[in-house]
């Protein structure tokens, strides 16, 4: 009897002992497992990536918060009823923790919805190629507005934002360009508030162009060109009006008789809309010769008889 207790007893322990091995061993295979699972969702995490566009804008909130309140208090008070800190949170709710490849209109209808105003009619200035100009000539003369100077775009101008699925959330080191993937943060921003802008025009709109660049005024590949030239109605828009300007002692290599211009005014007429274009527009030929007022294009544009 004794020797069959042994006997048993050593088959106990050898049981044990084997199971403890067995459970050892998951252990460290479940370890290695998640190592590999780990170390393979860095390697494919956005963050590891070196995109070509800078990164998120150091203290985007403040940024954001502060630029609202400004805008609402003292740039237009009539929005004094908007929400700054209801609008951040959209923003960032738009792009934290997300793939900055894989954003989504739906993702900012949120944001365009609490942050969205009236346009006066008479008052949309589009433009392409321009921004130097336009945004000179807007901050000189009130009776115009650009995508830049409503309160979205007032918000976003200049400023960069980009997520990450992995903690923070931001990726302040480098956000992706267009021409790395088409649905990043900036992109879907931009595309969805010209939309928006565009939507909102009537009367009479302006559009400045720039006769200076070789490759033609009117790109078809702009955001002026694939998004605002098609959101803009003809119920509520009465005629668009083209400013062709030339940069002081540049190169004019188009007018308003040129090849892109005609396309331009081509795809206007078939949605019925009037068309004027004027080369090198008066008043935005003088604020140019502000900064070049010994230039030869700006003596003659002085001239008057």
């Amino acid at each position: 009897m004794p020797l069959q207790q042994c006997s048993a007893r050593r088959r106990q322990r050898t049981v044990l002992l084997v199971g403890i091995v067995v459970l050892l061993a998951a252990l460290v295979l479940a370890v290695l497992l998640a190592s590999l699972l780990t170390h393979g969702e860095q390697e494919v995490s956005p963050k590891m990536l070196k995109w070509k566009d800078r990164g998120t804008t150091k203290n985007l909130r403040e940024v954001i918060l502060g630029r609202c309140y400004n805008y609402v208090m003292a740039r237009s008070p009539e929005l004094r009823d908007k929400d700054c800190l209801k609008i951040w949170e959209s923003l960032k709710h738009a792009f934290i923790y997300k793939n900055p490849c894989n954003i989504t209109s739906e993702d900012y209808q949120p944001l365009m919805e609490l942050a969205s105003h009236p346009i006066p009619c008479n008052k949309s200035l589009f433009w392409s190629k321009t921004n130097d100009l336009v945004h000179r000539y807007t901050k000189s003369n009130q009776n115009f507005l650009t995508l830049e100077d409503t309160l979205l775009g007032y918000m976003a101008d200049r400023v960069s934002w980009c997520g990450d699925p992995s903690a923070p959330g931001i990726n302040y080191e480098s956000c992706p360009k267009r021409s790395e993937c088409e649905s990043n943060p900036s992109s879907v921003f931009w595309k969805m508030a010209s939309k928006m802008f565009a939507e909102a025009a009537c009367g009479v709109v302006q559009v400045m162009l720039n006769g200076s660049v070789e490759a033609g005024a009117f790109r078809s590949s702009s955001i002026f060109g694939s998004i605002e030239i098609f959101s803009l109605n003809p119920d509520k828009v009465s005629a668009v009006h083209i400013w062709l300007m030339h940069d002081i002692g540049g190169p004019q290599s188009e007018s308003c008789s040129g090849h892109s211009i005609k396309r331009l005014k081509s795809i206007l007429e078939e949605r019925n809309f009037k068309i004027t274009c004027e080369d090198n527009y008066r008043p935005v030929q003088l604020l140019q010769c502000v900064h070049n007022p010994d230039h030869m294009d700006c003596r003659l544009c002085t001239n008057t008889t």
